[in-house]
């Protein structure tokens, strides 16, 4: 089975795709994917510098707000930069796999951030922009650097160590790359009574007669996705509904589904969906060959 894929809309956080000649179990099995199975860097330890220090005839001491915990989960959901083809998980990583656990770290699986910020009188917020990674690439985006962290008081001060490696959302939602996946049947609108579709014509909104066809359907998918915002206008619970009816109805297009979702920031939404079509793949290369040595 060839499935055919168009984009309908992309940018760098978000991206929804036409699918087509396929069926609805296969584009759920796209979207768990995408949320469980794509590989993607996360911070997932902290080391937190404790103590006392003076510095410009102040003494700064290591007590913010917030527990350590808390400030390690904030830390956990910063987009980190993720490049596939540079980082490895620890587990298969050429360096360092065969280490035991407690050992394993090294510059092809792991990256680390580190900061040192201290509060002022009016109270500082510690943010994502005050993470510093040592190495080059890995910077944090600059779009992100508002994320807060915590906030310091004069006298208080903050110095952690933190270390990301590649994980998967199946094992801790800070490693699920995207959020807001969904996919629903492509759809297309139908004028079955002009006369009383007149009832929405008058309304002045968003669709009129002309973006219909003279087979009275309607078929591109930015104004069909606008034709269903403006039929909530006549639809139940509405007085215009009592005339309205079914005046335009909307049909599935069978074997097409839209499939839509956002990235968090720690790769494109086209990486993402790249990435993710070959997880599955290879998923179904590994229940391919099961089968094989089993009949």
């Amino acid at each position: 089975m060839v499935i055919k894929t168009k984009i309908i809309e992309e940018s760098d956080e978000k991206i929804a795709i036409l699918l087509s000649d396929t069926d609805r179990a296969f584009v759920n099995a796209i979207r768990r994917t995408l949320i469980s199975d794509t590989p993607k860097m996360a911070i997932d330890t902290v080391r937190f510098e404790m103590g006392t220090i003076e510095q410009d005839g102040e003494v700064w001491e290591t007590n913010g707000p917030l527990p350590d915990e808390v400030v390690a989960q904030r830390l956990a959901m910063i987009p980190i930069p993720t490049k596939h083809d540079e980082f490895h998980f620890q587990g298969n990583c050429p360096t360092c796999a065969e280490m035991v656990v407690e050992d394993r770290g090294c510059p092809q699986c792991t990256m680390i951030y580190t900061c040192k910020a201290f509060g002022s009188e009016d109270g500082r917020i510690v943010t994502a922009g005050d993470l510093s990674f040592l190495g080059a690439g890995g910077s944090i985006p600059e779009k992100y650097h508002s994320i807060p962290i915590t906030k310091l008081s004069r006298g208080q001060m903050i110095e952690f160590y933190a270390t990301a490696i590649m994980g998967r959302g199946r094992d801790h939602a800070k490693w699920s790359p995207v959020c807001g996946t969904a996919f629903s049947p492509r759809q297309v609108g139908v004028l079955n009574n002009k006369t009383k579709a007149k009832i929405l014509w008058n309304l002045n909104l968003t669709i009129t007669a002309k973006d219909f066809d003279s087979n009275g359907r309607l078929e591109d998918i930015g104004k069909v996705t606008q034709l269903i915002d403006d039929l909530h206008h006549v639809g139940a619970g509405t007085e215009e509904s009592r005339e309205f009816k079914d005046a335009i109805t909307l049909e599935d297009v069978p074997g097409e589904f839209i499939l839509s979702f956002e990235s968090d920031g720690s790769m494109t939404a086209r990486v993402a969906f790249q990435k993710g079509i070959q997880e599955l793949s290879g998923r179904f290369g590994e229940l391919e060959e099961d089968l094989v040595a089993v009949l």
